[in-house]
């Protein structure tokens, strides 16, 4: 099923940019120093101006750090090694600061994201942003030591990596955004990267909670296979997930403002012998917002049926869900190819992909399969000329975006039976319990039990 959620102003009418005050929002912005910056020097240029951007946006009151990169992580704002509270004093220094980075040294990002997780309060109530750029490959520290860091992080902050250049691993970008909630993004030129800071900085200042969960309680009957964000990013969640207890998963989603994000989740469902062509709970859906749950419930019903025409339905939204995963596995299979030298195999994995994103209507992914080849009006495709390894990796990563989409208005969910004699909970609208299977007389509906 694919599920929907979305994050609401208090106020409908209101249609003014939504803010988070600015004392409850921390920065970090993570700097790529390596040696690598250096070749060419554009680079380096790039990213100090970028930095010097995000510092220029910062309000009044944020506080915030700069980190220069490179073989170890150094606090080169504020001298203290601590946070700076922005004013135009504080956001003069710090440009200067960021005009005396200098190229030289390695590449080891997780000593770069530990080192911003320790200058991050640890207090739930604050919204934690890392904006982290790299040109180069992690070669200063194993995969492992990687994976580490990332999971002492994971909760602690929202991170949006970005790489320049053609140097960069895109797997790394990938995998830093899926576990610490934030977007990746490939820079196709220099001259882009100080709006792609700019950017990353103002949403950060949307976000109006810092950690919204979901949590999914199964039924004896049914298994979670997975957990995905579909929209506006693509993650698999299901690898860190927390397991509450032996039928209960929580998924941390980071933080979130007025905006929607689409999810798919798939179970593995066991069929009762005695139960045909009626609806049957496998599964409860609740939101968990700064450790609190909220008064909402969506219910995943399954449904056994004979009828081969019914079985053989496929959900609208789950058809075009999983048609944009085929296109976007035809997309890197593609990369993969060019990447190692074999352009019959890119063509016909990018032939696939236009073909199967024209049929989806996925303009998403054709726009990125513009970057690759020539569609021609009849259909036909060509791929283009000198592809750089820069066209190959920002392929890949803006593969895993898809459009956000806008909040969407939604009316009061009611709420779960709770069942006088078992204590069970059963979806709103039930007659019978699900557990205990006695009839709903009179019994006054209740929020179920965190």
């Amino acid at each position: 099923m694919v599920l929907s959620v979305a994050g609401q102003r208090a106020a409908a009418e209101d249609d003014t940019p939504a803010r988070v005050d600015p004392s409850g929002l921390v920065e970090v912005l993570v700097i790529d120093c390596s040696g690598s910056m250096a070749d060419p020097p554009t680079k380096m240029v790039a990213a100090q101006q970028a930095a010097a951007a995000a510092i220029a946006v910062l309000p009044d009151g944020v506080r915030f750090a700069v980190i220069q990169g490179t073989s170890q992580a150094t606090v080169v704002y504020p001298a203290t090694g601590t946070l700076a509270t922005a004013s135009p004093t504080t956001r003069k220094e710090a440009s200067a600061a960021v005009a005396r980075l200098s190229a030289s040294g390695g590449t080891a990002i997780g000593s770069w994201l530990a080192a911003a997780r320790d200058l991050l309060p640890s207090s739930s109530s604050t919204i934690n942003h890392v904006l982290l750029l790299t040109d180069g490959i992690n070669e200063h520290e194993t995969e492992e030591e990687l994976a580490r860091v990332l999971r002492s992080c994971a909760g602690r902050f929202g991170c949006d990596p970005r790489g320049i250049g053609a140097g960069w691993h895109p797997a790394d970008l990938l995998r830093i955004a899926a576990v610490l909630h934030g977007t990746a993004e490939a820079v196709r030129r220099p001259a882009d990267l100080s709006a792609s800071f700019r950017e990353s900085v103002l949403a950060a200042l949307t976000k109006l909670l810092p950690d919204v969960r979901i949590r999914l309680r199964t039924m004896p009957y049914a298994e979670l296979a997975f957990f995905k964000q579909s929209s506006p990013t693509i993650q698999d969640l299901t690898e860190y997930a927390e397991r509450v207890d032996e039928r209960t998963w929580e998924f941390a989603t980071g933080s979130w403002g007025a905006e929607r994000r689409d999810f798919h989740l798939c179970l593995r469902v066991e069929a009762p012998d005695d139960i045909l062509e009626q609806d049957r709970l496998a599964a409860r859906v609740d939101l968990v917002v700064d450790g609190d749950l909220r008064a909402t419930t969506a219910t995943v019903l399954v449904n056994w049926t004979v009828d081969m025409d019914r079985s053989a339905r496929i959900d609208l939204s789950v058809s075009q869900l999983t048609g944009q995963e085929d296109v976007r596995q035809a997309i890197n299979a593609g990369c993969d190819a060019y990447d190692r030298g074999d352009r019959a195999e890119a063509h016909a994995q990018w032939t696939q992909a236009v073909a199967l994103a024209s049929e989806t209507r996925d303009e998403a992914a054709l726009e990125q399969l513009r970057h690759l080849v020539d569609i021609e009006p009849g259909g036909l495709v060509r791929l283009k000329q000198n592809l750089s390894q820069t066209d190959i990796k920002v392929s890949i990563v803006g593969s895993m975006q898809n459009p956000v989409h806008p909040p969407v208005p939604r009316g009061p969910a009611d709420a779960d039976k709770i069942c006088g004699a078992c204590l069970e909970s059963s979806p709103p609208g039930s007659e019978i319990c699900e557990n205990c299977g006695k009839p709903f007389t009179g019994d006054p509906q209740a929020r179920v039990p965190a």
